[in-house]
């Protein structure tokens, strides 16, 4: 019995996806990646925003054809647009088989077992009424490449901002049990992951539900003890949840990357409160100067949403002369998306969508400049780099919409699945070997998988994916760094 499993959405969807892989492999089921051949497809979705929405149901219906024209027996579909229009993909796709919530995917077999038997079900369990949060099995799939993974500490949200859909998706913040992540990371270390990512809805307060205060940082330092780790990534934090020993405890612990994800959404004060943040544009400054003041070499990414309900062209501009003082690393914008059952989708004022395209546009060719003079100033310096793979032969790295660097929305307003247009711009680029053997991609600590810049080495080296290398920076082009190994230093 062969499935083929489609993980669409963000990293904490997919960390949910490879879970139902290590379900179904415990089970005895094969895997395939061709759909004419699958006896089971199973469809992971999203919904935050209208274009992941429509990706799913084109998903969908597109795999649908294969129960006519292929080997498909079954069709599920999981995940947050499975939760939030349940009955709906019942009642309007008779080709589903069955589907399960947000918080039902460990019932993923015997859903599969009920759709072969010829039984359509519906798998879910009330937000309201959940149980403490529990870690997995163990038996989870990686299938980021083995070199890095990422660890959901939490799942849910208790912000409510007015234009997010997630906590009625995800239900309310429940935290992972410190014990469950540090058996779960010792186990991926054991696999082979070098680089650990960790992720939630909102990383920063961690632990407040469990222990009745924020341990993000105690989390941190233990995950630090584990041998085979080498790096430690934070993902999604909320920069009023920022506090004083989380900074320090990544200031002082070598394996935790200086490096934050931290959206901000917009920086009008008028802005901030309509969305429900919890922050002002004073505010923003003073956190990203603090971050800045005692972690010097900090990377810091964020996302805004342009066109917000009511967003007037002077507040925009409030936004643009925020982006050109505070100088982000890495940014990525977002037009407004009008989800319905938010607060924000019923304000006055809904701005058209030419008005939210060019005011994001504008964001953009700003971030552009900065970013473009940031990789510049990189020429000339050494860094640490992980290797993700080789680049073959003549190659040419094609970038499409989908493939851009940005930052992947979550409950603080990104989308759990659209890339934002984000500091590059479309394009073929082609990194010539010049006179070496290999060009392998890789990253650096500033640039997280699938949302970042890239690293080209040149070198006769023969490295493996997963390696680690001193690079000297020979060159930049747009937002991608070039280099060669400055020793002969790997790992």
């Amino acid at each position: 019995m062969k499935i083929l499993f489609i993980s669409l959405g963000c990293d904490k969807n997919l960390v949910d996806s490879e879970e139902m892989l290590g379900i179904l492999r415990a089970q005895g089921y094969e895997f395939t990646d061709d759909e004419t051949e699958a006896d089971v497809i199973i469809v992971n979705t999203c919904c935050f925003i209208n274009d992941a929405k429509d990706e799913s149901i084109q998903t969908i219906l597109e795999m649908a054809e294969y129960k006519k024209s292929g080997s498909c027996r079954a069709l599920l579909v999981t995940g947050c647009m499975a939760q939030r229009y349940r009955q709906e993909i019942l009642d309007e796709l008779p080709e589903v088989d069955a589907v399960l919530g947000t918080t039902a995917w460990e019932n993923i077999a015997g859903a599969i077992e009920k759709a072969l038997a010829g039984d359509r079900s519906m798998e879910m369990e009330p937000l309201d009424r959940l149980p403490a949060l529990q870690a997995p099995s163990g038996n989870r799939v990686v299938t980021t490449g083995g070199h890095f993974a990422y660890l959901k500490i939490a799942e849910g949200c208790d912000k409510h901002c007015t234009y997010c859909i997630i906590p009625k998706l995800r239900g309310p913040y429940r935290s992972v049990p410190m014990e469950q992540l540090l058996s779960q990371a010792e186990a991926l270390a054991a696999q082979g992951v070098k680089e650990l990512i960790l992720v939630a809805q909102e990383t920063t307060v961690y632990g407040v539900d469990l222990y009745g205060h924020k341990c993000l940082h105690l989390l941190i330092e233990a995950l630090c003890k584990i041998s085979g780790l080498r790096w430690i990534r934070i993902l999604y934090c909320y920069p009023e949840e920022i506090y004083d020993e989380l900074i320090e405890v990544m200031r002082r612990e070598p394996k935790v990357c200086h490096y934050l994800d931290l959206p901000i959404q917009h920086a009008s004060d008028a802005v901030l409160k309509r969305m429900g943040r919890r922050t002002t544009r004073a505010d923003l400054t003073a956190i990203i100067e603090n971050l800045r003041e005692n972690i010097p070499d900090i990377v810091l990414r964020t996302t805004l949403i342009a066109g917000f309900p009511g967003e007037t062209q002077q507040q925009h501009e409030e936004l643009m002369d925020f982006v050109d003082e505070m100088e982000f690393d890495r940014l990525g914008v977002f037009p407004y998306s009008q989800e319905e059952d938010t607060p924000a989708a019923l304000m006055p004022d809904q701005l058209d969508e030419e008005t939210k395209q060019i005011w994001q546009e504008e964001l953009m060719e700003l971030q552009q400049e900065i970013a473009f003079d940031r990789a510049e100033q990189m020429i000339g310096r050494t860094v640490t780099a992980m290797v993700e793979g080789e680049l073959m032969e003549e190659e040419e790295l094609q970038r499409t919409d989908a493939e851009q660097p940005g930052a992947e929305q979550t409950e603080a307003g990104q989308s759990d699945t659209e890339e934002p247009d984000t500091e590059r711009p479309d394009g073929d680029l082609t990194y010539p070997r010049a006179a070496y053997a290999h060009t392998y991609v890789a990253r650096t600590y500033g640039d997280a998988p699938n949302v970042d810049g890239l690293l080209f080495i040149n070198t006769d080296e023969s490295l493996m994916t997963g390696d680690f290398a001193q690079v000297k920076i020979t060159g930049a082009q747009e937002y991608d760094l070039i280099g060669v190994i400055a020793d002969e230093f790997t790992e």
